[in-house]
């Protein structure tokens, strides 16, 4: 599939000064997932599609990808592929998009392997499609190419390492010395945890199995003992948004940080178009056309299109799907209401 704009068939494109060619790479998009822990909500919309603020998640994964320097982006979907071309088709970018659909659940790295032949070769890029980061792309690129190796991961520093896959990481070198996965937190190596942007080169596929797997738990830690598996840690922001509270928190971060085209934000909320809010609305997102009745109170939640709030109704750590209705006097805590649904 073609969208509009310019790509050029060589492995360097020229900068918008005219003056230097800087390397340009494909972009993989691992997509693939069910989305199973935002659900109802993706029962009939894939995460990717999910709106955040006024675009849809995937959308915010890419706008962290710097324009000169892709040649092409392959997503690799699989839940929802349909919507996903549709999405696509409607949605012009400046360089070719390509769904890559997977039959059976292929895991990260089974995912990667599935999109090689689409591939044009050389360096290329794989990024999680539910992840809001700060992470310039274009300085990770850059540092993979003065430091070698076949594989270069960012790096996030948490406090608690062991829901995350943890490394081992040298500053004097910017080599991952070993490489674990979800580590009991006094075992862990350190505190620096995979943050899913990955800069690869094709040597990659010589570790990589055809059959489903995970790149993360049966690779790179292969790479790691060849000396060829760099970290970029970066600092900013970094919100993978599967799980509901994290879906809230990526909203947050994209009103914190500006990332929306429409709308506006009052105090520490972004309000869509075409809202009438007569509550009190505190760390929280309304999509377009949203009504919120009086006496309403709604506190870390993230509120889709359409969806109507009533009277005196208090909403906290809860996402509110498109068109849904809560009625009156409502009290929700931590809950998802799918697309369409009413709570009486």
């Amino acid at each position: 599939m073609r969208l509009e704009g310019m790509r050029e068939s060589s492995g360097t494109r020229s900068a918008e000064s005219g003056n230097c060619a800087r390397p340009t790479m494909d972009v993989v998009v691992l997509a693939g997932g069910f989305g199973t822990r935002l659900r109802p909500w993706t029962e009939t919309i894939p995460k990717p599609l999910l709106p955040i603020l006024d675009k849809s998640m995937i959308e915010h994964v890419l706008d962290v990808l710097p324009e000169s320097q892709v040649d092409k982006v392959l997503i690799a979907a699989g839940y929802g592929v349909e919507q996903m071309r549709e999405h696509f088709k409607e949605t012009p970018l400046p360089y070719e998009v390509v769904i890559v659909e997977e039959t059976e659940p292929l895991g990260t790295g089974g995912a990667i392997v599935n999109c090689r032949e689409h591939l044009s070769g050389g360096t290329f890029c794989v990024i999680n499609g539910d992840l809001i980061t700060s992470l310039k792309v274009e300085e990770m690129l850059e540092f993979h190419k003065q430091n070698g190796g076949i594989a270069t991961i960012s790096l996030w520093e948490v406090e608690d390492p062991s829901r995350f896959g943890v490394a081992d990481y040298k500053a004097d070198t910017g080599k991952i010395m070993r490489f674990q996965e979800k580590p009991a937190i006094e075992e862990a190596y350190s505190n620096l945890i995979n943050a899913g942007t990955y800069i690869l080169e094709q040597e990659i596929f010589d570790f990589m199995p055809d059959e489903a797997h995970s790149i993360e738990r049966d690779i790179y830690e292969k790479i790691a003992e060849t000396g060829a598996l760099n970290g970029f840690p970066f600092t900013g922001m970094f919100v993978d948004a599967g799980t509901p509270p994290s879906f809230v928190e990526a909203s947050q971060a994209c009103i914190t940080s500006g990332r929306f085209a429409t709308g506006q934000v009052a105090g520490d909320s972004w309000i869509g178009e075409g809202c009438e809010n007569f509550g009190e609305v505190i760390g929280s997102s309304l999509g377009s056309n949203v009504i919120v009745g009086e006496g309403s109170s709604i506190h870390n939640s993230v509120i889709l299109e359409g969806a109507i709030i009533g009277s005196n109704c208090q909403l906290h750590g809860c996402l509110i799907g498109k068109s849904a209705e809560v009625n009156d006097g409502s009290n929700l805590n931590s809950k998802i209401v799918g697309h369409g649904s009413k709570v009486e």
